[in-house]
C-alpha cells in the first residue's frame, strides 16, 4: 500500500490517530466530531447543523451523538436560571475527557488532570494556520515535538500524570529520543509498562525511564525527528499541547535542553568510564 502525504500549511486540525481507527465509533461518530473540531476559532455551531450540513440523517446523527457521549469526546449539560429560562451547553474535544474534566474545561478552559488540548464549538485553536507572523513554521522544534510526544505517551494511564511543569522540564529527554529515531510506540511502552503501584511520584519515575531506557544514537547522516506518515498536522498542546499548553513552555525547554544533553554525555561518560 503506497501512501502520499502533504501536510498543509495552513486551515487544518488536530485529529489524533485514536479518533480515525477508534474501534466504537460509527463513521458518522468520526465525521460529525471531525466537523466540529474543523470549525475555525469562533464558530458556534450546533450538533444538529453541523450533522445537517455533513449529510448525517436524523437517526444516524441520535446515534452518532450517543457513541460520542458515551466515549467521552461529547458533553451535553442542560441549566435553568433564575427566571426558570432552560439553555444548553455542548462540549467536543479531541481527547475522551471524564464528567469531571468536562466541567472543569467548561468552567475554567483547563482540565483537571494534564491531557491534551481540547475544543468547545465556541472558541477553541483549531483550524488554524502553524505559521507565525515571520512565516517560519516553528511545528517542528525537537523540544516542541518532545512535549507532544511525552504527552501523547502518557495521555490515558492515570499512574503517570504530569503537570505542565513537568512536561517543560522532560521535554528535551523526550525529544532526544526522537531524534535517536524513538517511535511514539516505543516511548510509550518503555514509560508505562511494567509500572510499580502505586506510582508515588510520576515525574521521578518518568524522568527515570527516560534516562535509563534511552535508545542508543543514531549515526550522524541518519539523526533525524520522525514525521509519522498519513498523521494529520499537530498543533502545539496546550496541549498527545497537552492536553495544559505546551507551547507556553517552549521557550523555556529551549534553555533547558543543553544542559540535559550534556547530562547524557557525562551519563555515557561514567557507564563506559
Amino acid at each position: 500500500m503506497l501512501r502520499h502525504v502533504i501536510a498543509p500549511a495552513r486551515f487544518f486540525s488536530q485529529v489524533p490517530n485514536e479518533i480515525i481507527r477508534h474501534p466504537r465509533l460509527s463513521s458518522d461518530a468520526v465525521r460529525l466530531l471531525l466537523w466540529q473540531l474543523s470549525l475555525p476559532e469562533g464558530a458556534n455551531e450546533p450538533l444538529y447543523e453541523s450533522a445537517k450540513r455533513a449529510g448525517i440523517k436524523k437517526t444516524a446523527f441520535l446515534r452518532a451523538k450517543r457513541e460520542l457521549a458515551s466515549e467521552g469526546y461529547l458533553h451535553d449539560w442542560r441549566r435553568q436560571d433564575r427566571a426558570g429560562r432552560w439553555s444548553r451547553s455542548q462540549l467536543v474535544s479531541n481527547v475522551p475527557l471524564t464528567a469531571e474534566q468536562a466541567v472543569a474545561v467548561r468552567d475554567t478552559g483547563q482540565p483537571t488532570a494534564p491531557q491534551p488540548a481540547v475544543g468547545e464549538p465556541g472558541a477553541r485553536p483549531v483550524g488554524r494556520s502553524l505559521n507565525n507572523n515571520t512565516g517560519e513554521n516553528t511545528s517542528h522544534h525537537p523540544d516542541r515535538r518532545g512535549a507532544q510526544a511525552l504527552a501523547a505517551a502518557v495521555h490515558g494511564d492515570p499512574r503517570l500524570r504530569l503537570n505542565s511543569r513537568d512536561v517543560r522540564q522532560l521535554a528535551p529527554l523526550a525529544s532526544e529520543w526522537l531524534v535517536r529515531g524513538a517511535t511514539l510506540q516505543e516511548l510509550r511502552e518503555a514509560l508505562t509498562s511494567g509500572l510499580p503501584e502505586p506510582v508515588h511520584s510520576p515525574a521521578a519515575i518518568t524522568r527515570d525511564r527516560l534516562l535509563r531506557k534511552m535508545p542508543d544514537p543514531l549515526p550522524e547522516r541518519t539523526r533525524r525527528i520522525p514525521v509519522p506518515a498519513a498523521r494529520p498536522p499537530v498543533a502545539p498542546p496546550a496541549s498527545y499541547a497537552a492536553p495544559y499548553d505546551t507551547s507556553a513552555a517552549v521557550a523555556a525547554t529551549e534553555r533547558g535542553a543543553p544542559a540535559v544533553r550534556e547530562a547524557l554525555r557525562q551519563r555515557r561518560l561514567l557507564r563506559h568510564g
